[in-house]
């Protein structure tokens, strides 16, 4: 076994002498800006400008823009103040995600405990009120389960909701009168039900969606309408196999249905005036916008390029921002008044390579893959199964700096979208349960066999690689797959199913319920056989795990579990821990470990025919 300590040199050269992927990742990136709803001109957003993912606020009126946190390991989780003046952060250890949230004013100055009286936990999701001083703090730790708070300034926090499975906060309406929440008092912690309450805790409406006499359809917050005394609330259902939006009138219960007849899965967000709905459409790894007036009932197109939209709002002026890139692409946050809105300084990203959509007739039904290679390149190539985490998440036609590294370096990149992810209806994303990771494997099988039988993918030089979900596809598919696979490359993985159930964090226990049907005490045959530890015995092929010290998803003891089972048996593997969660927010540190992963396989392949030198 070789113990990897992050000593590969890292390229000092910089401009043109910098490799094309290493600039991927060193391009600076912004986020899609949120915005006060009752200070538009002032606006906050995520950006790596200092090498380190944090918070910037941004006063439109002047151009000023000012960094707001800065953290050895980063910070993500702000949230903007409806009137502009203060900005919300989470403060977590060393990306834990266990922690208390804090606040500074939006001009600059100290932070203060945002919350006072309310113990660190993880967030279960946080609403802030127009007046400036009430805030609904939804909570989580392993003791207590969920719990939502009323917090106002200058009193006690006041418990307003609480319950051992896991919920969130949705929303606060436009005048404070009603918060929705999302539950799952069920127990299935892949469908919420809803339940909106007044600010003392008293149930106002409930709204479960059941079928068949159980609670199997979903039900998502999208927002209470932006008008003072309104007590519509815009959520999204799966009543017709998809996700579809509907308002909600949690006062008389009426329910309007949209109907608005799209393929795919559809989300939405209020106009700012609450006369229309900005419409996010995704269907098969792409996505576009359009307004749906409420009045009219009419369907307007907002033109976007072909590509994926990660993030929209609507403008007081009605023009819309939005995130948008493709595979050959990179990001940028643009806006339907034209140009791009954020662009940030220092040097520009390089694209990459379109994908090509490949359906490969599966176990379970047709299968949608996402295909890259080289430029000018023809088969059979090395062959790198990048696999996504969630698993209720999918791969678009959006561009991903980890894949353009693998194309630079000669490797073809399959994406797929196994049964388990979104975009492709309720069924598809719910075929996930009881034969956990099992069902996955088999879609990327048939996928597998595809690449290599159509000559794209040699199939004696094919990479399993994955980060969460993703990495746990790939020890469990080097262990139940032997022969298939040539290497594997596994980040943050689930690694022992049973240990990782009773590390990882309250909410993704009640996950793990759900897809598994009871714990490891009720389902102990399931639970073994979606383990990768049931299987390390029968792994073949080199294996590179990679694991954040302090992560609550995929805690690093069940790792350290598989990794001893490995060095027993002598088994071909490498190992490096660095000091973050789940995942790193480090630039440097996110190049550090594509470098490893690249030279990993630049030593594991040698010998094979035609392996590709990484330079």
């Amino acid at each position: 076994m070789t113990e990897s300590n992050g000593s590969v040199s890292p390229d000092q050269q910089q401009g043109a002498s910098m490799p094309e992927w290493e600039k991927r990742f060193r391009a600076p990136r912004v986020s899609l800006p949120d915005w006060a709803e009752d200070a538009p001109d002032r606006s906050l957003f995520v950006s790596n400008a200092t090498g380190t993912y944090e918070l910037y606020a941004w006063d439109r009126s002047t151009g000023a823009q000012r960094q707001v946190t800065d953290r050895p390991n980063g910070t993500t989780d702000g949230v903007l103040s409806p009137d502009g003046a203060w900005i919300w952060w989470f403060d977590d250890k060393d990306g834990d995600e266990f922690g208390v949230w804090r606040r500074q004013p939006f001009e600059g100055g100290p932070d203060e405990p945002a919350t006072p009286g309310l113990d660190p936990s993880y967030p279960a999701g946080l609403a802030l009120g127009r007046d400036g001083r009430t805030a609904v703090v939804g909570r989580s730790t392993d003791e207590e389960g969920t719990s939502i708070h009323l917090a106002r300034v200058g009193e006690d926090p006041v418990l307003i909701y609480r319950h051992r499975e896991s919920a969130g906060v949705g929303d606060l309406a436009h005048d404070g009168s009603l918060i929705a929440i999302e539950h799952t008092e069920h127990g299935d912690a892949m469908h919420s039900a809803l339940r909106v309450v007044r600010p003392d805790g008293t149930k106002v409406a409930e709204l479960d969606d059941t079928e068949g006499g159980t609670i199997e359809l979903g039900l998502e917050v999208l927002g209470f309408a932006p008008v003072d005394g309104d007590p519509r609330l815009l959520i999204g259902h799966q009543r017709r196999g998809r996700w579809e939006p509907l308002v909600w009138d949690v006062v008389t219960g009426e329910e309007t249905d949209l109907s608005l007849e799209l393929p795919g899965d559809v989300g939405a967000e209020w106009y700012p005036d609450g006369t229309g709905l900005l419409i996010v459409h995704s269907f098969e790894a792409r996505s576009e916008l359009f307004r749906y007036d409420l009045a009219s009932a009419a369907l307007e197109r907002v033109p976007t390029p072909p590509g994926t939209v990660s993030g929209a709002t609507a403008r007081p002026d009605g023009s819309v921002e939005y995130l948008w890139s493709s595979a050959a692409q990179p990001p940028a946050v643009r806006s339907t008044t034209g140009g791009v809105v954020l662009d940030p300084p220092g040097m520009k990203s390089p694209g990459s390579v379109p994908v090509e959509d490949v359906w490969v007739e599966g176990p379970g039904g047709r299968i949608h893959a996402l295909v890259q290679k080289p430029s000018g390149a023809s088969g059979p190539l090395p062959t790198v199964f990048e696999i996504h985490g969630g698993p209720t998440w999918h791969d678009s036609d959006a561009f991903a700096a980890g894949p353009a590294a693998w194309l630079d370096h000669g490797y073809a990149v399959i994406r797929v979208n196994y049964r388990g992810s979104t975009g492709y209806g309720r069924a598809w994303t719910d075929a996930l349960k009881h034969r956990v990771g099992l069902i996955e494997l088999e879609d990327i099988e048939a996928v597998r066999e595809w690449a290599v039988t159509s000559g794209l993918a040699d199939p004696t030089r094919l990479i399993l690689t994955g980060g969460s979900w993703g990495g746990y596809l790939t020890l469990l598919g080097l262990g139940t797959q032997p022969q298939a696979w040539t290497l594997g490359i596994a980040a943050v993985p689930v690694a022992d199913y049973v240990t990782a159930y009773y590390d990882e964090m309250e909410a993704l226990k009640a996950m793990d319920r759900t897809l598994l049907g009871g714990t490891p005490e009720e389902v102990p045959d399931r639970f073994e056989a979606s383990s990768p530890l049931t299987y390390v015995e029968e792994v073949k092929a080199p294996v590179y795990i990679s694991a954040g010290v302090n992560d609550p998803r995929c805690p690093i003891r069940q790792i350290d579990n598989y990794v001893k089972r490995l060095e027993a048996r002598g088994a071909t593997h490498e190992v490096y821990r660095y000091d973050a969660g789940h995942g790193s927010l480090v630039v440097d540190e996110r190049i550090k470990q594509v470098r490893l992963e690249l030279d990993f396989v630049r030593r594991h392949l040698e010998g094979v025919p035609d392996a590709v030198t990484v330079g």
